[in-house]
């Protein structure tokens, strides 16, 4: 069996449940939002939001980054000079701030703190849609 084959495969599947937590907690927390005077809802939410976040995301992240590294390992340190690599690390990188920024939210509904609006959360919905559009665009075409 091809290693690299099998690590890109495992990359994939990674990214491809990282990329679903990450457009879905967002709307969970929208739903939480406008359901906070509903203690029973959000009590249903508040459960949602963390088996998804730490029992989905957190492992898919830490899985794309393993298997991420191993494709680097496999090409070579030399791939690093290849501009559409680099832009596409920069987007790994804050896709992963974006993560860690997600379970700052998910904290702050949980302990009653949160100040951010519905609104809010449907708008860093789409952060995620235009980063995996524009790495997906870097990674078929490589066109720098």
């Amino acid at each position: 069996m091809n290693s690299y084959l099998l690590f890109k495969s495992l990359h994939l599947i990674a990214v491809v449940s990282w990329m679903a937590g990450l457009l879905y907690l967002p709307r969970i927390f929208v739903y939480h939002v406008e359901n906070k005077e509903k203690k029973q809802v959000t009590d249903v939410f508040e459960i949602m939001e963390k088996r998804l976040f730490f029992y989905i995301m957190r492992p898919a992240m830490i899985f794309t980054w393993i298997f991420g590294l191993i494709l680097i390992y496999l090409n070579g340190i030399e791939i690093f000079s290849q501009l559409w690599i680099q832009i596409k690390i920069v987007l790994v990188i804050l896709l992963s701030v974006y993560n860690d920024y997600l379970g700052k939210c998910l904290q702050s509904l949980k302990n009653n703190t949160n100040q951010k609006s519905a609104k809010y959360f449907r708008i860093i919905n789409e952060v995620p849609t235009v980063f995996l559009i524009i790495v997906v665009f870097l990674v078929i075409f490589k066109p720098i």
